[in-house]
């Protein structure tokens, strides 16, 4: 059974070992694949509004993700989240439960829609899934990532309306 829950300090540990392979591999996040320990524990712990994480029944930390506003002031109503699932727990429903726990913990956060800014166009596994609960493709940044295998792929703008304006 999948518990999510909101991330304490002493869950870092265990983040990180989620967040690391994939920012190293460096196919799916602009984070830079040497990025230190520090500076992901600040932009995935300090930053953001809120960190979650998805814990199995025995209390291990499957994956995780953040939420925050997408834009200041007059844009601050839209949320933005990014998510990060460990390679054990790929296939498991982790990632459709962390964003469906998401959009729920933006609405009782007071946003009213949800916006990816930057998904990448060869992450076809997420892009299928975000189409699956309900976000559209509204832009195309053509070329913007610089994908290690693929060279400069595009990478798309996602939208989800949370609540009626």
């Amino acid at each position: 059974m999948l518990h999510i829950r909101a991330a304490i300090d002493a869950d870092w540990p265990a983040i990180w070992s989620v967040l690391e392979p994939t920012f190293r591999r460096g196919d799916t996040y602009t984070f830079a694949t040497d990025v230190t320990e520090a500076e992901a524990r600040h932009a995935w712990m300090n930053l953001p509004a809120a960190t979650f994480v998805a814990c199995d029944a025995q209390g291990a930390v499957l994956g995780t993700y953040v939420i925050k506003a997408n834009q200041p002031g007059h844009g601050s109503h839209v949320s933005n989240c990014g998510y990060v699932v460990s390679e054990a727990a790929r296939g498991l429903g982790v990632a459709s439960a962390l964003c469906e726990h998401s959009q729920q913990e933006a609405v009782r956060m007071g946003f009213r829609a949800m916006q990816f800014n930057f998904v990448v166009s060869t992450n076809e596994g997420a892009v299928r899934l975000w189409r699956k609960l309900g976000f559209a493709i509204v832009g195309t940044l053509p070329g913007a990532f610089r994908h290690p295998q693929h060279g400069f792929v595009d990478a798309f703008v996602m939208f989800k309306q949370l609540q009626q304006p």
